[in-house]
């Protein structure tokens, strides 16, 4: 099972889409958040990010050379 801290450090990696703009969330929210939310918050990050890939594929297929 993982840590507050670790999924903290899982989401913020998540939000972070180019390198340059690196998020960054304040630990003291882990006060406030249980195990649950953050698992939550995650997947959220995981379904959109998925999603957002397969949209920029179908958008380079139009580059494609026959």
């Amino acid at each position: 099972m993982q840590t507050k801290e670790e999924l903290l450090h899982e989401i913020e990696a998540l939000l972070t889409y180019k390198p340059e703009n690196k998020t960054t969330i304040n630990p003291n929210y882990l006060e406030f958040l249980e195990l649950e939310d953050l698992e939550n918050i995650k997947q959220g990050l995981l379904d959109k990010l998925g999603k957002l890939k397969e949209e920029d594929i179908e958008w380079l297929q139009q580059f494609k050379t026959p």
